[in-house]
């Protein structure tokens, strides 16, 4: 499955875009093969819980990044090697959790971005189902689903509109 493996530098973008860029201030790390990635953002909220989330991979995610905002939550991981596994193959772009996620020694093989607050091992529950946004607030920004991300090693910015070809 062909991604967009272009890489566009956070920082240009934030030279063309001093004033509308939004930057997520979390420090996120860096757990899948690549570490520059961007695409149309897909925004879910949940605590604790995947409950939903292979199905919303499951819908492709060619030329689109998906957006988990998990409260910050280390408790529980919100995806494991597995599922970063469908994501790749459903042609996802990348994968940004504000929260945890386990078995990262899976993700570095994967050619594909996955931004993660932290690692723990626990498995998430299963009572609370992911729920389906078109804004998350986290990290001093406002993610909306159909804003366009851009993630690199610097950060994680977003746009109302892509701006690349």
């Amino acid at each position: 499955m062909a991604r967009d493996n272009k890489i566009i530098r956070t920082a240009d973008i934030c030279d063309n875009h001093r004033d509308d860029a939004r930057i997520c201030e979390l420090p996120f790390r860096d757990v899948g093969g690549r570490t520059h990635f961007h695409g149309e953002v897909v925004c879910v909220s949940t605590y604790e819980d995947n409950s939903g989330l292979r199905a919303v991979l499951a819908e492709g995610g060619a030329g689109r990044v998906l957006v988990v905002d998990g409260r910050g939550s280390f408790r529980r991981a919100l995806c494991g090697g597995n599922i970063a596994k469908e994501a790749f193959e459903f042609g996802w772009e990348g994968l940004v959790f504000n929260g945890a996620i386990r078995d990262s020694h899976e993700f570095e093989v994967l050619d594909f971005g996955v931004k993660t607050l932290g690692l723990t091992a626990m498995p998430p529950r299963h009572t609370t189902p992911m729920v389906r946004e078109t804004q998350l607030r986290f990290g001093g920004t406002v993610f909306n689903t159909g804003d366009y991300l851009y993630a690199d090693q610097d950060c994680v910015i977003v746009l109302d509109q892509p701006d690349h070809e």
